[in-house]
């Protein structure tokens, strides 16, 4: 298990759960111990226990899920059902997920837990209604579900205009406004850094995908 980042302000951590190797992660606010899921991915038990693991009482408040995709939410409907937290997607992704959604997003908004606000950022291509959650700080840190990688932009499955949109929405809105050092939280796989991925970015124009 990847041991947890502790800072003044939070505790991050991380499980992989599922054949896909899913991130999932789980932001504690230090202070009032309330938590913040990021893709109730798989494995609803491995989960909950992460939960207990940020805090013996599990107070998870809320479960941001970054897209629609089946192994991005296949824990979901259990991990609500076992805590009661409320539930928060992309305005266009949030009637594509097996549970009512009780904040739907848009680029721009803030999510708050405990003292902590992280930035939504709509980053259209991967989905219709993908977000990614920029968590400020020394370094700030990004989770960008599978809309940013190390080595490239989400899949978008052979479409030019998709392709074009997340590669638009990732220059504009993470690598323009964020500092080399932002932490990359992906959605699988291991993390990476803004300043590790920007000379590449020509590149990925060039390539397409």
């Amino acid at each position: 298990m990847t041991p947890p980042v502790l800072t003044d302000a939070y505790e991050l951590r991380e499980a992989h759960v599922g054949p896909g190797d899913n991130v999932a992660y789980l932001l504690t606010c230090r202070r009032t111990r309330t938590q913040l899921l990021v893709d109730a991915a798989a494995e609803p038990e491995r989960l909950l226990a992460l939960a207990r693991e940020g805090d013996a009482e599990g107070r998870l408040a809320l479960v941001v899920t970054t897209h629609r995709h089946h192994d991005h939410v296949g824990a979901l409907e259990a991990v609500v059902a076992a805590t009661g937290a409320r539930t928060a997607a992309g305005e266009l992704d949030a009637d594509h997920l097996p549970v009512a959604v009780d904040r739907r997003l848009a680029d721009g908004d803030v999510v708050e837990v405990g003292d902590l606000r992280l930035l939504v950022r709509h980053l259209r291509g991967h989905t219709p209604g993908s977000v990614a959650l920029v968590l400020p700080g020394a370094p700030a840190r990004v989770f960008t579900g599978d809309s940013l990688f190390p080595g490239g932009v989400g899949n978008t499955r052979g479409s030019a205009d998709d392709f074009a949109s997340l590669l638009a929405d990732v220059s504009a809105r993470l690598f323009a406004e964020l500092a080399d050092d932002t932490v990359v939280h992906p959605g699988h796989g291991a993390p990476t850094t803004l300043g590790t991925e920007r000379p590449h970015l020509d590149e990925w124009r060039a390539r397409g995908w």
